[in-house]
């Protein structure tokens, strides 16, 4: 690999929720038919999406207003997810370069009472709720009975997470965060659960409001040997940006910025690419995923959408001669099926930079680990455990 010294930086955006498609075993995790940026489009009348239809997005499945492009601005393709399961965990780490042949554990039905009752044992109070719920519906919903009894208020959601809930005058926020600790202890083995995450709030029934700049996550740690790892390794900077740091356990990451939608991420990342000569910027754009594909809502996916697009023009103004910028995404959350959940899909890969080639048809890869294989090679680090590069095919 001849091209070391001339690409000193990549960023890597994460279109959290944004598939192109249903993988071939989507049926068995009752996804079939989904296809979360094609069924938008239909539902909304199409899209209008130049600048991702210039990259090649419109090459990848037929999206209604983004024909397909032959002389695109970079490489285009799409990828499969080889890990079990359509976690965001799990599809971050794969982009990493990680392999998991178990999903993350989920809890549709609540969490075992046994488990539960262990953990009312271990905190010293028992706990209302124990289903998968939106936070704030559910502290809509029990919120007056949590204030009554000082009971906190269990949950969780189609990702692998156990989420506790307290308002912060019936439980001071430290104890708040006790529980939690306590949680992470226990859930290990089976019960391994990729987050546990401490949900204030404050306010009166009828207008009760999560405080997020209190919440706290305590995440399972990836396993070793990620490209984050890697780049550690050969002491190149990894620049977090949006939830990466708890995705990844704050491991090998140098300097994180939080974000609260996908704007304030767009932005972070032209902050530190003004700012940051080299490395990593890890970056996740989260709302498609939160604020759409779980709740349903094909409108304001589509025009996150075309928001995001107009946002490409100062991306490609920030970045320099040696710079490379990947837009992918971790599963699928199709606004437009029945479900709620995550959708088990495709998701697109697209590359462009000042040096990358034009045109070039990645195909289907088999894995999202050649994007972590392909970034570790560009970057001159230590290979990820799995994945192919693709650098050849793009220089």
């Amino acid at each position: 690999m001849e091209r070391e010294a001339e690409i000193g930086r990549v960023i890597l955006l994460v279109l959290d929720g944004v598939g192109v498609g249903a993988l071939p075993d989507a049926a068995e995790y009752g996804d079939e038919g989904s296809n979360s940026i094609a069924n938008t489009a239909r539902a909304v009348g199409g899209l209008q999406l130049p600048n991702l239809q210039a990259l090649g997005l419109g090459n990848l499945t037929e999206i209604l207003g983004v024909p397909p492009q032959r002389d695109t601005l970079g490489a285009y393709g799409r990828m499969a997810e080889r890990s079990a399961g359509k976690d965001t965990m799990i599809g971050h780490w794969e982009l990493a370069g990680i392999y998991s042949e178990a999903p993350l554990p989920t809890y549709p039905a609540g969490f075992p009472p046994d488990l539960v009752a262990e953990f009312e044992r271990r905190i010293g109070r028992g706990v209302l709720g124990n289903r998968p719920a939106s936070g704030t519906e559910i502290i809509k919903e029990l919120g007056e009975e949590h204030l009554r009894t000082g009971k906190p208020i269990l949950y969780t959601s189609a990702d692998s997470v156990f989420q506790l809930a307290a308002h912060e005058e019936v439980v001071p926020i430290e104890e708040l965060y006790r529980m939690c600790e306590i949680a992470r202890h226990m859930l290990t083995g089976d019960h391994a659960v990729g987050r546990v995450i401490a949900r204030p709030f404050t306010g009166r029934p009828g207008a009760f409001v999560r405080d997020n700049a209190r919440r706290r996550d305590w995440p399972l740690p990836p396993p070793p040997g990620t490209l984050l790892d890697r780049l550690a390794e050969v002491g190149l900077p990894v620049i977090a940006v949006g939830k990466i740091e708890e995705i990844f356990a704050g491991r090998s990451i140098t300097a994180s910025q939080h974000a609260a939608s996908n704007r304030e991420a767009v932005e972070a990342t032209i902050e530190f690419l003004r700012s940051a000569s080299q490395g990593l910027i890890f970056t996740n754009l989260v709302e498609f995923d939160t604020l759409y594909g779980h709740r349903n809502d094909p409108v304001g996916y589509a025009a996150a959408l075309m928001e995001f697009d107009a946002s490409l023009p100062y991306l490609y103004a920030a970045m320099a001669e040696t710079d490379v910028l990947f837009i992918t995404s971790d599963h699928g959350c199709d606004p437009v099926t029945p479900s709620t959940d995550h959708s088990r899909e495709y998701v697109p890969l697209l590359a462009v930079g000042p040096q990358v080639r034009r045109g070039v048809d990645l195909g289907t890869r088999g894995t999202f680990a050649d994007v972590g294989a392909t970034i570790a090679d560009l970057l001159g680090a230590p290979a990820v455990p799995t994945g192919i590069s693709f650098c050849e095919e793009i220089f």
